[in-house]
């Protein structure tokens, strides 16, 4: 019965595998989930192509996809064919045997490396628990299977992707960091699945009974959709914070437990592992086609070969020699046919494939060694992904950047806010990141020393909970040399840590704005009264937003806290308020009340009135750690207690007055009176706090150690930093709660009941909480000005508090146009409070959501839309994201060199413009169209009105330039049209209708700005410009959101920021700063496209130059398919003697100085317009080997005319001379020559004269039926040989010379401008040399004398 069931289950398991993924305990009892957990795959990688018996069989399979390759075989096997046979079988099988072998031993050698990779992999050691010894066991990864339950310790790397059943941490957190899977080395919190019995008792997997369904293995980390069913019915939704994926890396965790459920090749991590990119570059296509006109001219040829002796032996008659007279002269045509295709084979260069890889092998070598595209402070150097397209880095028409991160620093740094619709300039933060810029100029130039071991942003610095070693990881995140000296202070005294991602100097001293601090005084400075603003004091509504603003900037994140001495999940508890709780309740209750219900129930008088006398109960005291109150001497307190109250750390002190404007004097002297006298009575002062417990509490709170903050993007470090530099700190966070330190209240505990994390479509993020002193359920959002101010409706109610709001509105709309003209990026600020009826009512829908299996993302993006709505606008922040290092010189080199370059950004349009001016892509006489409309009608019409504005301002703009103004190019470009277009617009312009006019328009603009626009319609742009104009395009970028556009376009460049590694790892090649693309491009991409495509032209040119020498001779052997050389000369004289010279050529040849590509970018555009490998220079390059070929051939012919010589006496002299006028041919056409090529070039001559001598003395019965045994001893032994060849060489060559002489006489612009740069390197060397010397020591230093005459003499003879 069992048997027959089996077929029908086995049948139903796989119906299931199918639709759904469903992991169970791998001890489970039941049979058939038993049977399901063994048809999924193992954890064991193998990344390896080949075993030992299928390499041969595979790799052969594989290298016949090269049609070459099966050409080739072909000819081979024809061979053997009797009646076609040209020459010995087996010499022909030896040049495809030798191309096959090279190949077959690069592709065995990686596929070993790949091979010792896995092996180690898979040997690594995990514990997994045992159902039969009741433990955990040492097991190796290879063996892990679905469903096995593994403890992970800090710092060890996940095996497999499991789901997170138990963390040692209370609160069921546990911390990974991805840089292994995406670059990115901020901790990332995980959580464990809710609703398990398993956390907080004691851990026992026997009681775990639960089914896990969930999706089938895919490729997308950011998505994990499911459900835990248990024993009872419940079930309980899964998402992508309980999954713990392969390659990860556990962190101030002790100890996790989770069960697997993918394995192997179907982890997230494995099928994101594609391996190296392959793209086909433009010169690759061209070289195709050429091929196949090779294969064209190879057939004409055998044609002509077969129809010639089809008509000798028609007409032939009384022949002197035998011939075969029964087969028929068509027949034999056709036999010749296929003979000639045999020995005319090397037209089609089968080496030439293997050649061009070798040669781009050495030009990434040189690229990937290049100083200048070296970075020394994050020690990195240009990764080249893609290896076969280095060519198509010369010919880039169009550059797609993105702006944050590429163009500039991806740094933020908070620079100035709006609240309440009130603008605070923060005009001393201004002037601090001015002197910081003034400094890192300065600094730029020092020479930065790379640490080694516990480097800046090593992990294993990170992770001081565990007790445990951990690989040393570089992040990506530059520093100053100042901050590099704190390094090395810090990497000195092992308690304190290093900061983290997005936490530099510059980003956390932000000083606060005056104004500002003396509005949060009134927290902690009881004698201040609150009023409506009459006095200059602020309202209670003021304070309100100014409250929930900055508590919004310290806990709308996802920011991950630690000290020196915690580890980032600990929450401290919060220490003891001055007052009750319900003080504070009752304080928040007056402030936090709905603003506009307020002003339309209280009177002015009672606003005024009301907290007066409460503020000046509650803080009797004052607070030490706080502000310190404007007018602290006044309130006739002791100076001994005011003292106290003033924190120790002079970093932390958050008093400005001594830093601003008026009235800064008597209150630093004060503080500094206050200061000695506590030293003058320590006692005193010992007593005091030693009196005061709360004060004691205080104390410990300002000696704190320095918080440590990782957040996810330095948007959010830079907001939590302004945060806290307002005393308004976030000093913990957990899975369900933050804990907050508040101006004036200290440190209390905030609820956090959902995250709602930063989406691309809704543009924003939101935290819901509870209030910890008003109990209400708070939702802040922050996001694009763009999304907020849309949903910040204006409320219903008194008219009055629609007047301030719409007031606020309006005054922050004018701030947030202000911070885009001047460059900054903003974010808004918005808080709702929830009903507890609606929150409860929207729950529902979000545990449903979360919960769902099928269109979990979509559900979840329509709760969070719900509640995201009638949101109350606080303000507005602007953060300052500083230009790279020589980004407008780069951009000003890129467009000379005739590339037009386009901002693809997601930031406002104001924000875009401004930046664009600040690189030098918009100079001031340029003409700036703007297109925004909000129709698909009003678009057309609008790109129908700038096209004719752009056709009738091109003549008004080029009859200036006609006139002789020659000085704009190099002081930023001639005048044009800049065309700025917001996504909305963009969207319609995309559309099919419109696209035509939108590429119209473009073409007439010197450069393009997208603003506000998608990553999809950034990839549409590229594709858009990429196939409709069949220009080649390079995208840069340094983000997750540009990885679409990155791979779209011919060229993607991957920029290794502070986003971490998404774009990098879609990229072809990899930079650490966008000034670096100029001289991959204006030099490498130069250099890389000349070299390989004069190499192809010079290989193209010799086969065909040698071949015609045998096609010429067929005119003098009936057209029988003979040879006036012995075969193994013919076969290796191509793949041997003059092959190794194009590889030098190819990967050395430099037509100018690096320098000179750098000064002049137009000579970039000048490679490409001259056109290097187009058809007619193909047809320029054949002719020219037909004209040698036939010069080669008849020279001796006639010389030897009449004599009796045989007919290998006669092809040695056209052998040797063939060989030197290739050759020499390469020497007039390299612009190069160094030691290496003169090696070359003799090694290649030395290899074909000895071996034919050594063939001619020792081979008898080589190459039968001839006998070349002293044919070539006794030919170089005559002086006719070498007259021969001298004249045949010098006939041959005299052309092509005369042709280089009048092109460099017609055109010595590009030489002379080379001959200055080198007289410029000449004088630098020079002066670099006197640098070197004056620098080392007296004692080390070289007379300078007569020998040395361009170095100054030195003062000292020195000795030694």
């Amino acid at each position: 019965m069992y048997s027959l069931e089996c077929p029908s289950r086995l049948n139903s398991i796989k119906e299931r595998l199918r639709k759904k993924r469903t992991v169970v305990p791998s001890f489970t009892e039941d049979e058939e989930l038993s049977q399901l957990l063994k048809l999924y795959k193992g954890n064991k990688i193998r990344t390896t192509k080949y075993s030992l018996l299928s390499f041969l069989p595979k790799n052969l399979f594989e290298q016949l996809h090269r049609l070459a390759n099966v050409y080739f075989i072909f000819l081979a096997a024809l061979n053997f064919v009797p009646v076609v046979e040209a020459f010995q079988p087996q010499i022909a099988l030896a040049p495809i045997i030798l191309v096959l072998s090279m190949t077959a031993a690069k592709d065995i050698w990686e596929d070993y490396r790949r091979f010792k990779s896995d092996h180690s992999i898979n040997s690594l050691l995990c514990h997994v628990y045992s159902s039969k010894q009741k433990a955990y066991i040492d097991q190796r990864w290879k063996d892990v299977r679905v469903g096995d339950f593994v403890r992970l310790s800090c710092n060890e790397i996940i095996p497999a992707d499991m789901l997170l059943l138990y963390s040692s941490d209370p609160r069921g957190v546990c911390y990974i960091e991805t840089a292994n899977l995406d670059g990115e080395t901020n901790l990332k919190q995980r959580q464990v699945v809710s609703d398990l019995p398993l956390q907080g008792v004691e851990f026992s997997l026997e009681s775990f009974h639960c089914r896990v369904e969930c999706e089938n293995p895919n490729n997308d980390l950011g998505r994990f959709r499911g459900y835990v069913e248990h024993p009872g019915g419940l079930r309980v939704g899964l998402h992508n914070n309980n999954l713990l994926l392969r390659s990860c890396t556990v962190r101030n965790t002790e100890t996790v437990v989770g069960m697997v459920v993918y394995a192997g090749h179907e982890t997230k991590a494995m099928m994101n592992n594609s391996g190296p990119r392959y793209k086909r570059s433009q010169l690759e296509k061209h070289l195709n086609t050429d091929i196949l006109w090779c294969v064209l001219l190879l057939i004409i040829m055998c044609l002509t070969a077969a129809i010639g002796h089809g008509v000798w032996l028609n007409n032939l008659k009384d022949p002197l020699f035998q011939v075969d007279t029964e087969t028929s002269p068509a027949l034999a045509g056709f036999y010749v046919f296929w003979t000639m295709i045999i020995v005319l084979q090397v037209l089609i260069p089968i080496s030439l494939y293997v050649s061009i890889e070798i040669v781009k092998l050495g030009q990434i070598y040189f690229i990937h060694n290049d100083l200048a595209l070296y970075n020394k402070q994050l020690d990195s150097r240009i990764q080249c992904r893609a290896l076969n397209i280095t060519e198509d880095l010369g010919q880039i028409q169009y550059l797609f950047s993105d702006k944050t991160g590429t163009l500039t620093e991806n740094k933020m740094v908070f620079r100035r806010c709006s609240i309440y619709g009130v603008e605070y300039p923060h005009e001393e933060n201004a002037r601090r990141l001015e002197v910081y810029e003034a400094e890192k100029s300065e600094e730029a130039g020092r020479s930065v020393t790379l640490k080694s071991g516990c480097s800046g942003k090593s992990l294993s610095c990170r992770s001081l909970s565990c007790q445990r070693s951990s690989v040393s990881l570089h992040t990506l995140a530059a520093e100053t040399d100042e901050e590099e000296e704190e390094e090395e202070e810090e990497l000195s005294n092992p308690i304190h840590p290093r900061t983290n991602a997005f936490c530099s100097r510059v980003a956390k001293e932000v000083v606060p704005d005056p104004e500002l601090v003396r509005k949060l005084n009134w927290f902690c400075c009881p004698e201040l009264a609150l009023s409506d603003g009459s006095s200059g004091t602020p309202s209670s509504l003021e304070l309100t937003y100014i409250t929930d603003f900055f508590l919004a900037l310290a806990i709308c994140n996802s920011v991950v806290v630690s000290s020196p001495s915690q580890p980032r999940h600990v929450v401290p508890e919060a220490r003891t308020p001055l007052k009750s709780l319900e003080d504070f309740k009752l304080m928040f209750q007056r402030l936090s009340f709905s603003p506009f219900t307020a002003l339309s129930t209280l009177s002015p008088p009672q606003m005024k009135g009301s907290p007066v006398s409460f503020t000046r109960r509650l803080f009797a005291r004052g607070k030490a750690g706080s502000f310190t109150p404007t007018n602290s001497t006044t309130d006739g307190s002791d100076p001994g207690q005011e003292s106290n109250l003033e924190p120790p750390d002079p970093r932390r002190k958050l008093d400005l007055s001594s830093r601003a404007e008026g009235g800064d004097a008597g209150r630093t002297e004060h503080r500094d009176t206050e200061a000695e006298d506590a030293k003058t009575n320590p006692d005193g002062a010992r007593q005091d706090a030693e009196g005061d417990p709360i004060r004691e509490v205080d104390r410990e709170s300002d000696t704190n150690e320095e918080l440590l903050y990782e957040a996810e993007s330095p948007d959010e470090a830079a907001l939590v930093h302004a945060a806290q530099a307002y005393r308004c700190t976030l000093r913990g966070r957990s899975a369900e709660g933050l804990l907050v330190d508040l101006p004036g209240i200290g440190s209390l505990a905030v609820q956090l009941l959902h995250i709602l994390p930063f989406d691309s479509n809704r543009k924003k993020m939101s935290v819901v909480v509870r209030h910890p002193l008003t109990g209400h359920v708070v939702v802040y959002t922050k996001g694009a000005d763009s999304v907020i101010m849309d949903l910040a409706e204006t409320p219903k109610g008194a008219e009055q508090a629609q007047e301030i709001y719409s007031h606020i509105r309006e005054q922050t709309q004018i701030h947030l146009d202000g911070y885009a003209r001047e460059g900054l990026r903003t974010l808004c600020i918005a808080k709702k409070v929830v009903g507890e009826e609606e929150y409860e009512a929207w729950l529902k829908g979000q545990l449903l959501a979360e919960s769902s299996i099928e269109n979990r993302e979509e559900l979840l993006l329509e709760s969070a839309q719900r509640l995201e709505t009638n949101l109350t606008l606080l303000g507005t922040t602007g953060i300052v994201d500083r230009l790279q290092e020589e980004v407008p010189e780069t951009i000003e080199a890129l467009q000379r060199a005739g590339i037009k370059v386009w901002i693809l950004t997601g930031d406002k349009k104001e924000t875009a413009i401004n930046i664009a001016y600040a690189c030098r892509l918009l100079c001031p006489n340029d003409q700036l169209l703007t297109a925004s409309c909000g129709s698909k009608d009003a678009c057309a019409v609008l790109l129908e009105e700038l096209k004719v504005e752009v056709q009738r301002g091109e003549a008004s703009l080029t009859e200036p330039t006609a006139a002789g103004n020659h000085g704009e190019s190099s002081s930023g470009g001639m005048a044009g049209f800049v065309l700025v277009i917001d996504g909305r617009t963009l969207e319609w312009a995309l559309q099919e209708e419109l696209k035509s006019h939108f590429l119209e328009l473009s073409q007439g603009c010197k450069a393009v700005i997208c603003c506000r626009s998608t990553p999809l319609q950034k990839s549409q742009v590229v594709r858009l410009v990429r196939d409709q104009l069949g220009v080649m395009t390079l995208a840069v970028g340094d983000g997750a959101n540009d990885v679409s556009m990155i791979q779209v376009a011919d060229v993607g460049i991957g920029i290794s920021g502070q986003e971490g590694m998404q774009a990098v790892m879609s990229s072809d090649f990899a930079i650490s700063r966008f000034k670096h693309l100029s001289k991959l491009l204006l030099v490498h991409g130069h250099l890389c496209y000349s070299r390989l495509a004069n190499m192809i032209l010079y290989f193209i040119y010799k086969n065909v130059m040698y071949v015609n020498l045998l096609f010429w001779y067929q005119f003098f052997c009936g057209f029988s398919g003979g040879v006036m050389t012995n075969a193994w000369v013919l076969i290796l004289f191509n793949l041997l003697f003059t092959s190794v010279p194009p590889l030098i050529y190819g990967v050395l040849d430099q037509h100018m100085p690096a320098d000179t590509l750098m000064e002049l970018p137009e000579l970039y555009q000048a490679v490409q317009t001259s056109k290097v490998y187009v058809p007619y220079v193909f047809w320029i390059t054949v002719l020219d080997a037909f004209y040698q070929s036939l010069v080669c051939f008849f020279v001796p012919y006639f010389a030897l005319a009449g004599s009796s010589v045989d007919v290998l006496s006669f092809g040695s002299p056209i052998n040797a001379s063939a060989l030197l006028i290739i050759l020499l041919h390469q020497v007039i056409e390299s612009h190069t020559l160094t030691w290496i090529h003169a090696l070359v070039l003799v090694l290649s001559g030395a290899s074909y004269f000895g071996f034919v001598l050594l063939f001619g003395v020792f081979c008898v019965t080589c190459s039968p039926p001839t006998n070349p045994v002293g044919v070539e001893t006794l030919e170089m032994s005559q002086p006719l040989f070498y007259i021969l060849c001298a004249l045949t060489t010098v006939t041959a060559l005299l052309p092509r010379l005369l042709f280089r002489a009048l092109c460099n006489t017609l055109r010595p612009a590009a030489a002379l401008t080379s001959a200055q740069t080198d007289k410029v390197d000449s004088e630098r060397y020079r002066k670099k040399m006197q640098r070197w010397n004056l620098s080392h020591s007296k004692a080390n230093r070289l007379p300078v004398c007569a020998d040395n005459p361009g170095l100054e003499p030195g003062t000292d003879t020195v000795v030694s």
